[in-house]
């Protein structure tokens, strides 16, 4: 079964983060080895990273974030409070107007 090509626009930002990450890892003065070691994957897996490579699990990229010190801001990517969109839906999903109360065993 072949494989499916991820949209254009995921391809061009992940060559975008992988760019990003390799000149991050140049300025730091880190070599391919020493960044693949410490996130725990293989040079030619990092190599595949920095040229956006999508089908590098996201856990591989995950990984040289961290061991290049670049922190976990990417964690709350999906967080509510990045999705104006759900906010809107689920806001739409909410009742009108509340209903009254009622007394236990009712």
């Amino acid at each position: 079964m072949a494989k499916l090509k991820p949209p254009l626009s995921v391809r061009q930002g992940l060559v975008h983060l992988g760019e990003d990450l390799r000149r991050a890892r140049l300025r730091r003065g880190l070599k391919m080895t020493l960044v693949a070691e410490r996130a725990g994957i293989s040079r030619e897996t990092l190599a595949k990273i920095q040229k956006g490579d999508p089908g590098v699990s996201m856990g591989a990229y995950a990984a040289v974030i961290f061991a290049l010190g670049m922190g976990t801001k990417w964690m709350r990517l999906a967080d509510i409070s990045n999705d104006p969109v759900g906010q809107a839906l689920e806001t739409e999903r909410l009742p009108k107007r509340a209903r009254g109360l009622q007394k236990l065993g009712e």
